[in-house]
């Protein structure tokens, strides 16, 4: 299969941007006060750990996209060079 050159940099761009998105959400994630995501005895909380398996997945997805947008990237740099 042969990516275009747009769709390579969409997906590179993507997977930058999901990296850039979700380490941001999971900082906020834990230095949570607001008391969903650590109970009052500091415990996570069922809120935590759904959003964290979120950010895991995405950061994986986000990772994979980005790689095949960079292989493509490269493909069609070499067909022009």
């Amino acid at each position: 299969m042969k990516l275009s050159r747009s769709v390579s940099w969409f997906l590179l761009a993507f997977g930058v941007w999901s990296w850039f998105i979700w380490i941001t959400f999971a900082k906020n994630l834990w230095n949570d006060g607001s008391g969903l995501a650590f109970d009052d005895a500091g415990e996570p909380t069922a809120y935590f750990w759904v959003h964290l398996l979120l950010a895991i997945t995405s950061f994986v997805l986000g990772t994979v996209i980005g790689v095949i947008g960079l292989r493509g990237v490269r493909a069609s740099r070499r067909e022009q060079g």
